[in-house]
């Protein structure tokens, strides 16, 4: 099921049956033109929350990748560029769960980051339950405008990154890829692939955006320590041999951070 909230926001059901013109859309024959019209899917929106995602199958899967990645979508024998800005939020099933399809290599790396989602706290659990009992849903009003979202793009971009942050950078993302190299043998046959150029891009863009965050013009080794595990977390795979001994790729990236050299 695939429902558009406004113009702004889009939240999409994925579901076994889903289908990619439920996602970016379809041609309509109408009578009244004599012609094909384009029906846009809800994946024209700013922000598009994929819900559970894994659940898709891989052609769904394979249309969603050309937006994330092209910033646009084919319909018939037109293409479509998507609003500006846009982002895909998506939450994951436990790959152990019924109905769940494993997602291609390549999709996960189109994500910048990968954040666990534990079990709220007590008191955000209760303020849950107040709202979903209430009687009349929270009001929400609008903080931001996407021009201004687009400008702190930009701003991001222009905060400073140091030559030596990027071999630090550069070093954390090849070790991941040959840990032998870097003082880290003992995970050379725990690791079936490093990160991707798209882990180094995105963990100095994240670092940026820490440091932004934090207030500061230029990015410091603390900033790529606090993104690194999000980053890299999707972007390292373990062998068997791995799964065998428990060892998760939390404990890779942060042995990686303990061992490599800080500037």
């Amino acid at each position: 099921m695939a429902s558009a909230i406004d113009a702004d926001f889009a939240r999409i059901q994925f579901t076994p049956d889903l289908l990619p013109a439920d996602l970016i859309g379809t041609l309509i024959y109408s009578q009244k033109k004599e012609e094909f019209v384009v029906r846009r899917g809800p994946i024209f929106a700013n922000f598009v929350l994929a819900d559970e995602i894994n659940r898709s199958p891989a052609k769904v899967q394979s249309a969603l990748l050309e937006a994330m990645q092209e910033h646009q979508v084919t319909i018939g024998d037109e293409t479509f560029k998507l609003p500006d800005p846009f982002l895909v939020m998506a939450t994951q099933n436990p790959i152990e769960q019924e109905g769940t399809y494993p997602l291609p290599e390549a999709q996960v790396d189109r994500f910048m980051l990968k954040v666990i989602i534990n079990y709220p706290k007590k008191e955000e659990e209760k303020l849950i339950l107040r709202q979903q009992i209430a009687s009349a849903g929270a009001k929400i009003n609008a903080v931001v405008k996407p021009e201004d979202i687009i400008r702190a793009r930009e701003v991001c971009r222009e905060i400073y990154l140091d030559e030596k942050i990027e071999n630090y950078i550069t070093d954390i993302v090849f070790a991941s890829r040959y840990p032998s190299d870097y003082k880290l043998k003992k995970f050379a046959n725990m690791i079936s692939y490093g990160g991707s150029p798209r882990a180094t891009i995105n963990l100095a863009l994240a670092a940026k955006a820490y440091a932004f965050i934090k207030h500061r013009g230029y990015v410091i080794p603390e900033d790529i320590r606090a993104v690194a595990p999000d980053v890299l977390r999707h972007r390292i795979g373990l062998t068997y041999e791995a799964e065998a001994e428990n060892i998760t790729t939390e404990e890779i990236i942060n042995e990686i951070l303990n061992t490599i050299e800080v500037p």
